[in-house]
């Protein structure tokens, strides 16, 4: 779906019917875009069918080519006037064969260095990403690997001692996966991870450990495997023994100075090629030149230029996270050396330390080392990504058989440094050029930190012979439209400033004949549906960018927190005045005034009171009521010799009436 949705912009559907495909084909009018939302179903499906037809004839052919690859080119062949796929109007059936079969055909050749440029680019976009994405990317596949282990442990319902048993080897398992620090088959790798989770976790504990809630039990285990790491790092820095505990920080140091070595290596290669190319480029350009040298056409030659150039590019990113990798894994190994010097401190002589005081530091060395473990998994993949870039640049260094550009050349090669070099002295005259703003290192602040335009090519020469030439800043930079450019040569520089957005047109005109010009120039904005590695963002693609526009409104709410709510509040100074007067209570107060001599018959003060008011209020009395006591009394119970007992009973209880 991903390069479908893509190439929309580029091939849009516009009707169907009548037994005919039409669609119309446009990429900068998102107006039109609009216009068409209703075709969104039938867009994608003539898209797919599109992409799908181009990609099944090329594998008739034996040529595997990607979706992202097809959905590019189908762009380049669009963009391309000498094809007059003109946005104004419909295509036919025929014209819609005719697409495809260009498509087929760009794909096929096997000879094209302006098709390996564009291979070149849709590589590095499927596979380049920033540091942290790389990172977070290496994360979830080690989270993914360690998925299966940590179900079995957090779902296991041992009973037994030997599944207690069973229980605990799975840990040590996890702790050793987790870590990367040796292989789970190593004897004593495993030995030596079983005795550091021992200090800390105890067979007994397992029980404990099986009662807790599965987020709870994973937790735990991440901090364990923590924990671990570091006692069984602390353990190898104090006896430099660890089992197949590898020497990261020495790998690391090897390795990242032969990478770069290799990259600088490549880099320069790809300079020196682009320098024998422009010399023959610029031999053959020039009017005197009555007999070319040789037999290469010269617009392969010129994209054989753009493809070392690209390919130099691409190289001096790699070359630049290279460095900052250094610098990463320089700071890493200086706070892995001074934790384990602090843990030596913590640990000195002492028979035993608290673990609040203790696990802290094993757990911040081990996320020092799982740090050096990711800038080691970071290199192998600039390597490897350096490595995949050779082919791309190798089909072109192949045009000329050995030592031909030398014997045509011989030393007539310039480099870009001597060609700024021979510049740096024409400097532009800012009175001369009064009507435009020139911008020089002495004059402006952070001068080798401006946004140059075109990469820092000129434009001029692009425009003029199609040469990729290397600006020199200290000429002056041309400031117009709140965009800086950069020129070759003083003439370059007087000439484009003389007719800037005329130029800035043509560099558009001549990237849509050579559409690989597009994300080696960064033309962005003359080619919306490019970004440019500096403004790459998370999950973003650089040869393709969605066009969004959508209708919106927003409004400004009169509580944005209902927790800051105020009931009481009031804004009417009427309703102020009235609870001030509640406040005041005035009707216990006593009103007086007084008169001066400047306010004396300028106006009347009046102020009505309420005096207080006698009042009483009657309550309740206390009432209460008795009724007789009971008086019966029995007589004739004891006493009596005879057997026989007389009871006499009399009542004296007074009347309730009386």
């Amino acid at each position: 779906m991903g390069a479908t949705s893509h190439l929309r912009r580029a091939v849009l559907p516009w009707q169907q019917g009548n037994k005919k495909c039409c669609v119309r084909v446009g990429v900068y009018s998102t107006c039109r875009f609009q216009a068409i939302n209703m075709y969104h179903a039938q867009a994608e499906s003539l898209i797919k069918k599109i992409i799908r037809e181009i990609a099944q004839e090329c594998a008739g052919r034996g040529h595997v080519v990607s979706e992202t690859l097809v959905a590019f080119i189908v762009k380049a062949v669009v963009l391309d006037p000498r094809n007059l796929f003109n946005v104004d109007r419909t295509l036919t059936k025929h014209d819609f064969r005719k697409l495809v079969d260009l498509c087929v055909d760009k794909l096929m050749d096997k000879s094209n260095p302006a098709l390996d440029t564009i291979k070149m680019q849709v590589y590095f976009d499927l596979n380049y990403t920033s540091r942290r994405e790389f990172i977070e990317a290496h994360q979830r596949a080690l989270e993914a690997r360690l998925v299966p282990v940590c179900r079995e442990i957090t779902d296991c319902r041992a009973k037994t001692r030997e599944d207690l048993e069973d229980l605990y080897r799975k840990i040590v398992s996890y702790v050793l996966l987790r870590s990367g620090l040796g292989s789970t088959t190593d004897i004593t790798t495993v030995r030596e991870a079983t005795a550091a989770l021992q200090s800390v976790f105890l067979l007994s504990e397992v029980g404990t450990f099986m009662a807790l809630a599965k987020k709870d039990k994973e937790q735990q285990l991440i901090e364990l495997s923590m924990i671990v790491t570091g006692i069984r790092l602390f353990n190898k820095g104090i006896t430099n023994e660890g089992g197949e505990t590898e020497d990261l920080p020495a790998i690391l140091n090897k390795a990242i100075p032969s990478t770069s070595k290799e990259i600088e290596c490549e880099l320069e290669l790809s300079k020196h090629l682009a320098w024998k190319y422009t010399a023959l480029l610029e031999k053959n350009l020039e009017p005197e030149a009555e007999t070319r040298n040789v037999t290469v056409p010269l617009d392969l030659l010129k994209q054989a230029l753009y493809n070392v150039r690209q390919h130099e590019i691409l190289l001096k990113v790699l070359l630049g996270d290279t460095i900052l990798c250094a610098k990463q894994v320089e700071s890493l190994q200086i706070g892995l050396a001074s934790q384990m010097n602090a843990l030596r401190l913590t640990l000195h002589s002492k028979t035993a330390v608290a673990t609040v005081q203790v696990f802290p530091q094993f757990i911040a060395l081990a996320k020092l080392w799982a740090s050096l473990q990711n800038e080691m998994v970071l290199l192998s993949i600039i390597r490897d990504m350096m490595v995949n870039l050779q082919p791309f640049r190798v089909a072109q260094a192949q045009l000329f058989p050995d030592n031909q550009l030398e014997d045509i050349l011989g030393s007539e090669v310039k480099s870009d440094e001597e060609r700024r070099n021979q510049s740096s002295e024409d400097r532009i005259d800012q009175l001369e050029m009064k009507l435009q703003e020139w911008h020089f290192p002495e004059t402006t602040a952070n001068f080798d930190k401006l946004p140059l335009q075109y990469n820092g090519f000129c434009g001029y020469r692009l425009v003029k012979d199609g040469l990729l030439l290397q600006g020199n800043p200290s000429i002056g930079v041309l400031k117009h439209r709140e965009k800086f450019y950069v020129f070759s040569s003083k003439e370059a520089a007087v000439v484009f400033g003389s007719k800037p957005d005329e130029y800035i047109a043509n560099v558009a005109e001549v990237a849509k004949h050579s559409p690989e010009l597009i994300q080696l120039l960064e033309l962005h904005q003359q080619f919306a549906c490019v970004t440019p590695y500096s403004e790459m963002q998370t999950g973003e693609r650089l040869l393709v960018k969605a066009i969004t526009k959508c209708d919106s409104s927003t409004q400004t709410d009169t509580h944005l927190l209902e927790t800051n709510i105020v009931t009481s509040y009031e804004w009417n100074e009427w309703e102020l005045r009235r609870k001030a007067i509640k406040l005041a209570n005035l009707r216990s107060k006593v009103t007086r005034s007084m008169q001066s001599n400047l306010s004396h018959m300028r106006r009347d003060n009046v102020t009505q009171t309420y005096p207080p008011k006698d009042a009483a209020c009657q309550s309740k009395r206390d009432g209460s009521s008795n009724v007789p006591k009971p008086q019966v009394y029995l007589a004739g119970l004891r006493g009596e010799k005879a057997n026989t007992t007389h009871m006499i009973k009399t009542n004296l209880t007074r009347s309730v009436d009386e």
